[in-house]
This record gives structure tokens, sequence and C-alpha cells, in this order.
């Protein structure tokens, strides 16, 4: 579970990451990489986006589980005032958690590592 200070809880927090943050298309996610104006000491903050497509709710809030699972265990490698964005696609509904993992983490390395 990602503590308080590492979510992304606004609306306009996620609109900004995504608009005018760096992408990086892996085959089951893409995650977008967007650096806060704000002191780069201040701790990296996490989103998700799993909609629909991604299949029924108990499948999007798994997806979501093991996203959030991932990015903890990612956290210390990442970037003070690093806002992050990921947007599970639909195939991530099938894949096991190791490929997700690597998926991510891909991207987390070349995007967001301090």
């Amino acid at each position: 579970m990602l503590a308080k200070p590492n979510r992304l809880t606004r609306g306009s927090d996620y609109k900004a990451t995504v608009r005018r943050g760096s992408r990086c298309a892996g085959a089951h996610t893409i995650t977008y990489v967007g650096s806060s104006a704000e002191v780069s000491t201040d701790a990296p903050r996490f989103g998700f986006i799993v909609s629909r497509q991604v299949g029924s709710a108990v499948t999007r809030n798994t997806i979501r589980r093991r996203l959030k699972a991932v990015c903890a265990e990612a956290l210390p490698s990442i970037r003070g005032g690093a806002s992050i964005v990921i947007r599970a696609l639909p195939s991530a509904a099938t894949i096991d958690y190791a490929t997700l993992r690597a998926d991510v983490v891909r991207c987390l390395e070349r995007k967001a590592s301090a």
C-alpha cells in the first residue's frame, strides 16, 4: 500500500501529468512521468488509471493492487518530486504479476530513476 504522500489524489494532478509528462509505452501499460514544480525533496507520487475496458470490477481492482505493489517496491529508486501515472491497457488483465512488474519497472527505470 502506498502512503498518502505517495498518492496522486486530485484530477488536476492526473491531467497535468498525462498532458505534460514524458510517456513510456509498454506492452500492457502506459507510464506518464512528470516533474513537480515544487522542491525535488518531495516524495514521488503515483496515480493509476484502470478503465472498464480492462474488465470487471474484480479484475480492475486486482490490476490496481498489483500496480500499487510494484510501485511500492520501486519507490526507493524513484527521484523525488516525480508525478507518475500508470494506465493499464486491456491486455493487463490476462498477464501474470511478473510480466506486469517487468513492464512497469522497465518504464520507471527509463523515465523516473533517481
